[in-house]
């Protein structure tokens, strides 16, 4: 089978699943063509051949905060200055004759396969803000924000033909053709052996690291292994009880399945990752994005981790307190690797195809 596999460029999360399903497809014969936005064009053409480049949503962020009027305008001037690109890439489309598009809330994929009449499969994390119903106590304090990206998130993929939508909680499901499915995981997560160490993992950008490093140089009996505050650093550098370490799937993996506990923003990847090895979390999520903040609600909902505005000296006391009352309830969390999404997109894409 032809397919063509559109994945969103913000934020790695999308591109690391969508990794993982296009191995799968490949392994059961499809051919598969990439349409991909952003930072993850460059870590999926070194996988696969046919990834094609395309203008990609992006956010702006200032003090941890998204800017809508600036993300408004430096969108439209990344459209209009890469039309040319996505009119190339269309025309290879062309000559490819995709039969099936899926989609990890990519809209150029999801458009093609509107304008050429060929059925869509959405799988992807955000489709559970439109397609699911959610306590009060979820969206209390965030109900104009839960509304507004439900309106983004129900305008992205409007008639899709099926939605697979990757979750660790479970929700009721409010609309039709919908299905939730565990989280979709790395190989080398699925491979590691977790074990309690000593350390917490710190998993943070930069633009609040000096609070941040205050706050964890307060509790200087505790390791933290810190990712993403000195970017481009090629060897771990050591600052007190703070262990800044370079990038590395290999060891943050391994530094994730050996770690007491996590501090990290309101990401589904990671956050999924974190509770599939179970291990308890500190998440503090993006201000002004909802899809964060959602997360990370329900994870303190099930009583995995804790969800807050910023990280205090008495919120990580709070974690490391709790951390093995959070490791207890996380051991009643089990998932069968990426068994369950992989029957549900290979029984998706016979249905979906089937002569009518």
């Amino acid at each position: 089978m032809r397919i063509l596999y559109g994945v969103v460029g913000e934020g790695m999360g999308h591109a690391t699943r969508s990794r993982v399903v296009i191995e799968h497809l490949l392994t059961q014969g499809h051919e598969v063509h990439v349409l991909v936005s952003g930072r993850a064009h460059a870590m999926l053409s070194k996988h696969f051949q046919g990834v094609h480049r395309v203008h990609g949503w992006h956010l702006v962020y200032e003090d941890n905060v998204v800017k809508k009027g600036k993300t408004a305008w430096s969108n439209l001037l990344d459209l209009l200055r890469e039309a040319p690109i996505l009119a190339d890439a269309y025309r290879q489309l062309d000559d490819f004759v995709p039969e099936i598009v899926i989609s990890d809330f990519e809209s150029w994929s999801y458009v093609y396969a509107k304008s050429h009449h060929v059925p869509v499969l959405s799988v992807d994390n955000m489709q559970i803000i439109n397609r699911c119903a959610h306590d009060d106590d979820v969206l209390e304090g965030h109900k104009a924000e839960f509304l507004l990206a439900k309106g983004i998130v129900k305008s992205k993929l409007p008639g899709a033909d099926r939605y697979l939508v990757t979750t660790f909680f479970r929700p009721p499901i409010r609309k039709e053709r919908t299905t939730l499915v565990a989280p979709i995981l790395r190989p080398e997560v699925l491979a590691a052996h977790p074990t309690k160490g000593t350390h917490v993992l710190v998993y943070s950008s930069a633009d609040s690291a000096e609070t941040l490093e205050g706050v964890l140089k307060s509790f200087p009996n505790v390791a933290f292994r810190v990712y993403g505050v000195r970017r481009g650093i090629v060897a771990q550098e050591i600052d007190g009880n703070l262990a800044h370490q370079p990038f590395s799937e290999t060891g943050f993996v391994d530094d994730l399945a050996s770690a007491r506990a996590v501090i990290a923003g309101g990401g589904f990847s990671l956050m999924g990752e974190a509770v599939y090895l179970h291990k308890p979390m500190l998440s503090v999520p993006l201000a002004g994005q909802f899809e964060q903040i959602l997360n990370a609600r329900y994870l303190q909902k099930l009583g995995y981790g804790l969800c807050r505005e910023s990280v205090t000296h008495a919120d990580v006391q709070e974690l490391l307190d709790r951390a093995d009352e959070l490791t207890a309830n996380l051991t009643a969390y089990h998932q069968d690797g990426n068994a369950e999404v992989f029957a549900e997109v290979d029984r998706a894409l016979t249905e979906l195809t089937a002569p009518s």
